[in-house]
């Protein structure tokens, strides 16, 4: 009977577990809010079953039948009463706490199944915050005493990630987004530098994009990585720079100059119980010569001794290594990390429910109808928000007297809001939250110019690199205009022309493609 009672509190603290995760995947049969009991209300206390002698505590269990379901009315009989009131996720084994930092650095605290993935974990925030879905939202593992952080793979157990870490550790998980989680399966020649890739293939060494991404996932194929790295000499604080090899069996350096022959290559690391990680003070924390570090990390080791400490010449050079330790460790099952989300849109063409109850009208005739042709409803979109625009900078300028202050006061209200529109960032802080949100063609944001209060400034990455261009307000009869090409192509506020570059390249070296959430650094 102990160990009835101690399944029926099992039972009960699961159906209110069971309440952390409704809403966040599929509807679930949950009747009602609350938890119905599984003990009759006429059943003694469990405390009367253990009255008396050792012979009457052991009681058969064939003398105690079944539970009665207490309310049929609301139950039929055949309906299992642990099994329909839990979701997919709390039907596993036992749950355990979790703790997530968001990219303002607010945490939150979830209970989880211990057999959730990352994926799992950026599904269920990405619900809970109401984030669009965009594939590009990922979980980090971040060391702080060890400043080093790396990405959490979508296939990943979290538990397992976690079971490395320390007691005194302090190690964090974060939530956030990473344009260039994927972008090596696009663009891979971008990632892929030919002088830095050798492969053993009639191809002669021209390949297209797929070809090369064939290449690292074949295991049949013998891709090599090779250049020049500074490594950090093990128990000194000083660095030297060697000739590196990266091949299927692992990380080699050369102890005579460029030469790859076996008995001049000294192995470093394999990848099957490691992790590549990225440095966030390589010069500050290690005294690395650049910025651009990265190091190999054993799962089970937290020990700074432990690190291969590693430092890159420029950033393409060091997404070239981290990325393709990141495909020999996981080979395919990367590449279906990446086309999962894809194939469930396809094989799931319902929209959400938000979706469907959102339909374009027109009620400019006699009779309202839905506008079918997308086209079309995009355009009245577009018009709808130039409207409320419009209407919004009349209702601003009611209140003020010189026109130049309310075209300037309009024109703050509306791109103060956006997402892409950081206040006080400084140019180093644009440049971190840029690289940490992924390097890839069309990341941006806005932000005030500190050297000019009155101008602002377009932070814009391109081919790994990041640019910035000034945005100059223009007066023109005692009207305000924003230009990034001297008054040429003048817009009325920030958010018409970031609109414009996001459908035109024009002076840019490329169109706006991804922002950059706003976060506290």
């Amino acid at each position: 009977m102990s160990a009835m009672n101690d399944s029926l509190d099992e039972t009960r603290s699961l159906g209110e577990k069971a309440a952390i995760f409704r809403g966040a995947r599929g509807s679930g049969n949950v009747v009602g809010s609350a938890f119905i009991p599984l003990r009759s209300p006429l059943q003694p206390p469990n405390a009367a079953l253990f009255k008396g002698n050792r012979k009457s505590r052991e009681v058969d269990d064939t003398q105690m039948g079944p539970v009665q379901n207490p309310f049929p009315e609301l139950l039929p009989s055949a309906v299992s009463l642990v099994s329909e009131c839990l979701l997919p996720w709390t039907k596993n084994s036992a749950t355990q706490v979790i703790k997530v930092y968001s990219e303002d650095n607010t945490s939150r605290a979830v209970e989880v199944p211990s057999d959730i993935t990352a994926r799992d974990i950026c599904q269920l925030f990405i619900l809970k915050n109401h984030c669009i879905d965009d594939h590009s939202w990922t979980l980090f593992e971040q060391i702080p005493h060890l400043s080093i952080e790396r990405t959490i793979e979508d296939h990943e157990s979290v538990m397992e990630v976690q079971s490395g870490w320390g007691m005194d550790s302090h190690c964090c998980l974060y939530f956030r987004k990473n344009y260039a989680k994927y972008e090596f399966f696009k663009k891979p020649l971008d990632f892929f530098p030919e002088h830095m890739v050798s492969i053993s293939s009639e191809t002669n060494g021209i390949m297209n994009h797929s070809q090369l991404i064939q290449t690292f996932l074949s295991s049949s194929s013998c891709p090599e990585i090779h250049g020049f790295l500074h490594a950090k000499e093990h128990g000194r604080k000083s660095w030297k720079k060697f000739y590196f090899v990266l091949r299927r069996s692992g990380l080699y350096f050369s102890n005579k100059g460029t030469s790859k022959e076996p008995r001049h290559l000294q192995f470093i690391a394999e990848f099957s119980d490691s992790d590549v990680y990225t440095l966030l003070s390589a010069k500050k924390v290690y005294g690395a010569p650049t910025d651009y570090g990265f190091c190999v990390k054993a799962s089970k080791s937290n020990s700074a001794r432990d690190l291969k400490l590693l430092c890159a010449d420029d950033e393409q050079t060091r997404t070239c290594w981290v990325t393709a330790m990141r495909l020999f460790k996981y080979g395919m099952q990367l590449y279906q990390n990446f086309v999962q989300p894809y194939q469930k849109q396809k094989s799931s063409p319902m929209r959400s429910i938000s979706e469907n109850s959102l339909v374009a009208m027109d009620f400019s005739g006699h009779k309202s109808r839905v506008i079918e042709n997308p086209s079309e409803a995009l355009s009245v979109a577009v018009e709808e928000g130039l409207s409320w625009r419009r209407k919004s900078c009349h209702r601003l300028s009611s209140h003020g007297s010189p026109s130049t202050s309310q075209s300037s006061m309009s024109s703050i209200a509306i791109h103060v809001a956006q997402p892409w529109f950081h206040s006080k960032l400084s140019r180093d802080e644009a440049q971190k939250l840029i690289t940490q949100q992924g390097l890839i063609d069309g990341v941006f944001l806005v932000r005030d110019s500190q050297s000019n209060p009155r101008t602002f400034v377009l932070s814009l990455c391109h081919t790994q690199k990041i640019k910035h261009f000034q945005i100059v307000p223009v007066e023109e009869n005692s009207e305000l205009f924003y230009s990034l090409d001297d008054g040429h192509t003048r817009f009325t506020d920030l958010l018409q022309l970031v609109e414009f570059y996001q459908l035109n390249r024009g002076v840019l070296p490329c169109k706006l493609k991804h922002h950059c959430a706003r976060i506290t650094l």
